[in-house]
């Protein structure tokens, strides 16, 4: 019998994802069969699925920690911001369609059917589905036709719990104003509360969580301590992009707006001896930079304008005459070109845009997107890498003649003539610990002897321990509910 819980937020941002990934491994370890499922999930972060499609990065991860591989059921609608008011719509793995948010809003309920028949699907190959809700219950204006917290817990029949974040302050306001604000039918879907994040002296918050409970009627699960190690597993959001400064060899990136698939800094980070630092916006790239890595863009020519505007452009140009090494990923490799050409408008106005000129090739925006996993080879040493595309647009011109990896026998990506610019579409290719101690050593960093993934794997089995140790996770196994056949 398959059975199911939610676990929601009192806000954004409060941990559940981690929580989620955790107790995927956790009760993975016990014997039992899980599978994540987040029935809308907005970010621009995407994984590339074991069936073509994509999800956010947070339900990869989860399915990694349940040991079970990725597929697009996982995560049925995925929100991809393009500008402040409008996104795309993945809907099971596949570009749906464009919306402004007010349109979404509208049309959102409409997906519901969707929704259930990949949980269904989901359901039928696991013991027990960890679901995870988005943002909070508390944005009763989005209540009507929701399909991301409440909605869902409805349609489903699954029962939550609620999670808190004492870090931020005022955690006992998050939770008691949830239940005041909710309607009476959905303050019953939530069977217990957990608080997250917490520094000090838990014994301090025992009265904090008898109020909890003697004013929501909510059974406590625990408080969890802050886990200190959470740096280490791949960032979700952009809201978890920091820097992370632990040597003398600095890796720069430009926090772009529209910032994309950004996995691609979790193994630098991890390096110890390198420093990866992200530039916010006001301030002018670090003259100290071995490496400016422009990463991946959901819109890369208006990020190429904020690059402008910021002067970053002026700034890479005198990285480069000092001899500083560029790297440009996806959206990045595109803006390093001489143009980008979007005759169709598919990133907004048709037209011709001036490339930062760094890399001889220009770029065509096309409205097929590229999904796929790949194995490919580093030309320069043979060393074995894997990654994945997620991309629109191709890219052509002279500097692809010095193209450096090799995917299934064609050549992809471009570099200068002395080798120190370059650029590809493919990402992920850090997480590869062979290339990654030879693209360092070429920048003059000694190799450090780093498993990555083996470091991921240890940092769930830490999470695990950490929830197996605070919360008490026997009762929130009781409180799942079975999940009914699908009609």
């Amino acid at each position: 019998m398959t059975r199911a819980i939610m676990i929601q937020g009192a806000g954004s941002n409060v941990g559940k994802s981690l929580i989620v990934a955790g107790l995927a491994r956790a009760f993975s370890r016990r014997g039992m069969s899980v599978a994540p499922f987040k029935p809308q999930n907005m970010s621009n972060n995407a994984a590339v699925t074991a069936d073509g499609g994509e999800i956010g990065r947070a339900q990869a991860l989860q399915a990694r920690a349940a040991g079970r591989d990725a597929v697009s059921d996982m995560n049925p609608v995925l929100l991809k911001p393009e500008t402040d008011t409008g996104a795309q719509v993945i809907v099971q793995g596949k570009l749906f369609t464009t919306l402004r948010a007010g349109d979404y809003g509208k049309a959102k309920g409409s997906l519901l059917p969707k929704v259930l028949q990949s949980y269904h699907r989901i359901a039928s190959s696991a013991d027990l589905v960890l679901v995870e809700g988005a943002g909070s219950p508390a944005e009763i204006n989005l209540r009507a036709g929701d399909i991301a917290n409440m909605g869902f817990a409805e349609a489903a029949g699954v029962p939550v719990v609620l999670i808190g974040d004492i870090d931020r302050g005022g955690v006992i306001a998050q939770l008691v104003g949830t239940h005041t604000v909710l309607s009476e039918a959905d303050r019953k879907k939530i069977s217990a509360f957990m608080i997250n994040k917490f520094r000090g002296d838990i014994e301090l918050f025992d009265e904090g969580l008898r109020q909890i409970s003697k004013r929501t009627g909510w059974a406590s699960l625990g408080v969890l301590p802050w886990f200190q190690d959470a740096w280490r597993l791949p960032a979700e959001d952009i809201m978890d992009i920091r820097s992370r400064m632990s040597g003398n060899m600095k890796v720069a990136v430009p926090r772009l707006g529209r910032l994309a698939n950004f996995d691609d800094l979790d193994p630098l980070k991890a390096e110890p001896g390198l420093s990866v630092e992200i530039v916010e916006p006001g301030r002018a790239l670090p003259g100290d930079a071995a490496l400016v890595m422009l990463p991946g863009s959901k819109s890369t020519i208006a990020d190429l304008e904020q690059f402008r505007a910021q002067g970053w452009d002026i700034d890479l140009a005198a990285h480069v005459r000092r001899g500083g090494h560029v790297l440009g990923l996806c959206g990045g490799y595109q803006m390093l070109g001489r143009e980008i050409r979007d005759p169709k408008g598919i990133e907004g106005h048709q037209g011709s845009y001036p490339g930062l000129g760094l890399l001889d090739v220009t770029t065509e925006m096309h409205p097929e997107k590229q999904l796929s996993r790949v194995d490919a080879v580093y030309t320069d040493t043979g060393d074995s890498l894997y990654g994945y595309e997620i991309h629109l647009g191709r890219t052509e011109g002279p500097d692809c003649a010095r193209a450096w990896l090799t995917i299934d026998g064609r050549q992809e990506g471009a570099a200068s003539s002395d080798g120190r610019i370059r650029g590809c579409y493919l990402h992920g290719i850090f997480a590869a610990d062979g290339f990654r101690a030879t693209y360092l050593a070429e920048l003059g960093m000694a190799g450090s002897g780093l498993n990555y993934e083996a470091g991921v794997d240890e940092t769930l089995d830490a999470m695990a321990d950490h929830l197996e140790k605070w919360v008490d996770l026997d009762r929130l196994l009781a409180l799942a509910a079975p999940v009914p056949t699908a009609s």
